[in-house]
């Protein structure tokens, strides 16, 4: 009986045992092709934890025949990128696989230039971060980035019963699956995490048991633990802290904070959400929270652990406590909205640009009037599409600050938007 988790055991050999991605590696694909022709070119994988990354990275490897060396960015640095560069320098090309690639500093990322922009190694970072924040720019431009996809419920249902069907361990136990809705929500979404927590409640239950949602959920409180920031947990603490500070509740937004911190979760996640919160669910309210967010995000990643964790209450305290308004967030979903539904409308002639003369015959800039020539810089006239002239998008909310907005909008357009 192999000692390997269940997870392993089954991981994809090849791109038709793969689950999901399609997109990228089904019959036509890009990947697909790249990887047929030989001519895997560096890339970035970005997507959730378990649906894949590391094992189309591994699949690449076989089907290419080419030495394979991983690293881990949390435990890994400069000089085990150099040690792995010197050896592919004497082998006819090698592919440098570096899971959770995101956490490499500057430093780390920058030794892998040279050899990634010369082909001495074939690069495949693995993340679950945005890239374009997390990678810096001079080694994002010599990847490709390929996004992976979720895996839906149709997928990991698939899995489990290629699991009960396939292992050799498992298919002995004769275990029959009557519900899987547990074992879906519990996972997430992660394959991996989805076929370990099988092969945990396969192991509590024992030979010839049936599988219900109530055995899963009842193993599942007892053993698993109660923070995993690559699963469904991390999910949901971070919806908790930011509802938290949407409902005005500093107490619960500092449990939660401290759950993610306790947890491990990186100080950059968290700063950020605070970032967007600031504008989405603050905004003009309070425009000090976008400063102080984005004050912590910079202090945050100049610190790390463990004193960010200070940096990181006194901003969740501050949005907390803060007055609250979505209306920013709300006008942009409107104006978007108005573009989705209306496409490129004309922008009317006296807002246009007029660097030619051509330009200027057609009436382009004609009767624009300069605000700043007129009484508190302030003169009527039309600014959006005439199809939507007089449409209010933006609509201030009763809190101090934006009601003081209100009452400069109402003075400068009186009717006009409805203020």
């Amino acid at each position: 009986m192999s000692l390997a988790p269940l997870a392993e055991r089954l991981r994809p050999q090849t791109l038709n045992d793969l689950t999901g991605q399609q997109h990228l590696t089904g019959k036509g694909s890009i990947l697909r092709t790249a990887i047929e022709q030989g001519k895997v070119p560096s890339m970035i994988l970005w997507g959730p934890p378990g649906v894949g990354k590391t094992t189309i990275a591994n699949i690449i490897a076989n089907t290419l025949q080419q030495p394979f060396y991983t690293l881990s960015a949390i435990s890994s640095g400069v000089k085990d990128i150099r040690e792995i560069i010197e050896a592919a320098k004497s082998q006819s090309g090698a592919i440098l696989f570096i899971d959770e690639i995101h956490r490499f500093n500057k430093g780390q990322q920058d030794a892998l230039l040279g050899a990634v922009e010369k082909g001495t190694v074939t690069l495949i970072g693995a993340t679950t971060e945005n890239p374009s924040f997390e990678v810096n720019s001079a080694l994002l431009s010599r990847c490709q980035v390929y996004v992976l996809k979720a895996l839906d419920a149709e997928d990991l249902e698939a899995l489990l019963k290629q699991a009960l069907q396939k292992d050799e361990t498992l298919k002995k136990k004769n275990i029959s699956l009557k519900e899987t809705a547990a074992l879906l929500k519990i996972s997430g979404g992660d394959a991996r995490k989805l076929l370990n927590l099988l092969e945990l409640v396969t192991d509590v239950l024992g030979k010839n048991a049936v599988i219900t949602d109530d055995a899963v959920m009842e193993i599942a409180q007892q053993r698993i633990a109660l923070y995993d920031k690559k699963g469904e947990q991390h999910y949901d603490i971070i919806s908790a802290f930011i509802k938290s500070m949407r409902g005005s509740d500093p107490n619960g937004a500092v449990y939660w904070l401290a759950r993610m911190i306790e947890g491990g979760e990186d100080v950059k996640f968290i700063a950020r959400r605070m970032l967007i919160f600031a504008s989405e669910d603050i905004g003009n309210a309070n425009p000090n929270a976008l400063l102080l967010a984005t004050s912590t995000f910079q202090a945050v990643t100049m610190i790390g652990y463990p004193e960010s964790r200070i940096i990181l209450s006194q901003c969740a305290v501050y949005l907390a406590s803060s007055a609250k308004s979505n209306a920013s967030y709300e006008a942009i979903n409107a104006a978007g909205a108005a573009v989705r539904t209306h496409g490129d409308l004309p922008v009317p002639l006296h807002l246009r640009n007029a660097p030619t003369k051509l330009m200027k015959q057609m009436d382009y800039g004609k009767n624009y009037k300069y605000a700043h020539q007129f009484d508190n810089n302030f003169i009527l006239q039309q600014f959006l599409p005439d199809q939507l002239e007089g449409t209010t998008f933006y609509s201030p909310q009763k809190n101090p600050r934006e009601e003081e907005l209100r009452k400069f909008l109402k003075d400068r357009w009186k009717e006009k938007y409805g203020y």
